[in-house]
């Protein structure tokens, strides 16, 4: 296996084909979702639905292909996807008479229905939520991270004032911090996206960035808020309580598939994947070792234990395959199983089982009557373990103590000349798109967003310019 110092994308690549998450399909850009990876959405997606339905969201689905004249209607909107939307002309032989998009986002087609759903301040707010598939004609693709199909939610809310809708849109960006961090024990900054880097269409994103072991920059979620502008394209409007025809303030927010690939590249390590606990498809694998096919009180003990876990909500499985142990150590180690306990005509004798965490090189001797409660500490401590190893991660490749575009150039050079991350910086902005961009071409660094709290500094001078700093922003080269 290649090393993540030796090569990071290619050891990504290597470490997602041998875990089993996915193959490539024959259309450039798009990827099959085998069981072992798509079993990682459905956990993601099933912690992420559990908390939008807290917050009074309900699930609606809505269809792929959007009518080329809905895009038109918000000019902002046409203009940042039109370079990625895939079109169908034609079906049943016949040429169509209005070209239909494969849906990049849904903020047309839902604003279509809400403008008819929405009359009277009495169907306000409305609030749904959609997992669905999107599309996205990438040039550059990587899996999982940035496909031209990929899997996501998009929530899109409706409201009375601008004051509810910015709450809506700050309340989401805080479910997904706190889903991504408590779940897939990956740490993300909080803030504002550039006016640059805003959704099309968007009067205000906020973003939560997630940072890899390479030192670029994942977004890992975003919500923006969208004032009455896609309101006023659509034509949403309800009758207020004045018996007034007013706009409706309206959101979006999503997340995708691309966690999967933020979460692979924050913990896995040279010997494959490593998983969090809460999101591993199995938590816990028992492998029988010795001559156990002679001796059935072996099994006997592995199923005792296998449903006394099972009745706790924990996810099992026995390796009971006719493979030596060691390939079997291999295979779970590459696969990312949190937790392998190992029983052998020795250990039933002495009344013990031993237990190997995923991250961890030292293997445990635990008491027989013990192994439930270990195992069932074990995956907290395990989950808390890798992200304060996250963490930790962060802040060694965060850097303050950066002023000008030379020092950034000379930062840059000097970690690659040492192999190791860049990292993120944090740097004053004078709030111009022509110094974003100038940072952009000499160094390949983005602005990835404002940060919401200050726990790490305000910078007083622009990073390019020397003028005085109209933001703070993290930087960081980005996936």
């Amino acid at each position: 296996m290649v090393t993540r110092q030796e090569d990071f994308s290619k050891w990504y690549l290597q470490t997602i084909q041998q875990a089993d998450l996915m193959d490539y399909s024959p259309v450039r850009g798009c990827m099959i979702f085998k069981p072992n990876g798509y079993e990682l959405w459905e956990h993601i997606q099933a912690n992420f639905d559990k908390r939008f339905k807290e917050e009074g969201v309900r699930n609606a689905y809505f269809p792929m292909l959007i009518p080329e004249s809905f895009f038109t209607k918000e000019k902002d909107h046409i203009e940042g996807f039109a370079p990625e939307l895939p079109w169908v002309t034609e079906a049943a032989g016949e040429k169509l008479e209005e070209r239909l998009a494969l849906r990049p986002t849904s903020e047309t087609m839902i604003g279509h229905a809400y403008s008819k759903w929405i009359n009277s301040y009495r169907d306000l707010p409305l609030m749904l939520n959609q997992w669905a598939n999107v599309f996205r004609w990438e040039k550059r693709t990587l899996p999982f991270l940035r496909t031209s199909e990929f899997l996501w939610q998009e929530g899109h809310t409706a409201h009375a004032t601008g004051e509810e809708a910015l709450d809506r849109t700050m309340r989401m960006l805080q479910v997904y911090k706190e889903v991504i961090e408590d779940v897939l024990a990956v740490p993300v900054f909080e803030g504002e996206k550039t006016p640059s880097e805003r959704f099309a269409g968007a009067m205000n994103t906020f973003s939560v960035e997630a940072m890899m072991q390479d030192g670029k920059a994942v977004q890992a979620g975003t919500s923006h808020y969208l004032g009455t502008k896609f309101a006023e394209a659509f034509d949403i409007k309800y009758l207020n309580s004045n018996n007034e025809h007013v706009h409706a303030f309206t959101t979006s927010w999503g997340v995708s598939t691309r966690l999967i690939g933020s979460l692979i590249m924050v913990h896995s390590d040279d010997q494959g994947l490593v998983l969090p606990p809460k999101i591993a498809p199995q938590q816990v694998v028992f492998i029988p070792v010795g001559p156990w096919q002679k001796n059935p009180a072996i099994m006997e003990q592995i199923n005792e234990w296998n449903q006394a876990l099972q009745a706790k909500g924990v996810r099992t499985i026995i390796d009971d395959s006719d493979n030596r142990p060691g390939f079997k150590f291999n295979e779970w180690e590459l696969r990312g199983a949190p937790l392998r306990i190992e029983v052998g005509p020795r250990d039933l004798e002495n009344k013990q089982a031993i237990l190997k965490a995923r991250d961890l090189s030292e293997k445990e001797t635990v008491a027989a009557d013990q192994v439930v409660d270990r195992v069932l500490a074990e995956l907290d401590i395990m989950q808390s373990r890798l992200f304060d190893r996250a963490k930790a991660m962060y802040q060694e490749n965060m850097y303050t103590n950066i002023n000008t575009l030379e020092e950034l150039e000379a930062h840059i050079a000097d970690c690659e000349a040492q192999g190791k991350p860049a990292g993120f910086v944090l740097a004053g902005w004078d709030g111009t798109e022509a110094s974003e961009d100038l940072i952009k071409e000499r160094t390949g660094f983005t602005t990835r967003n404002i940060p919401f709290d200050h726990a790490y500094g305000q910078k007083d001078t622009c990073i390019v310019t020397g003028k005085p700093a109209k933001e703070t922003v993290w930087l960081a080269r980005a996936y």
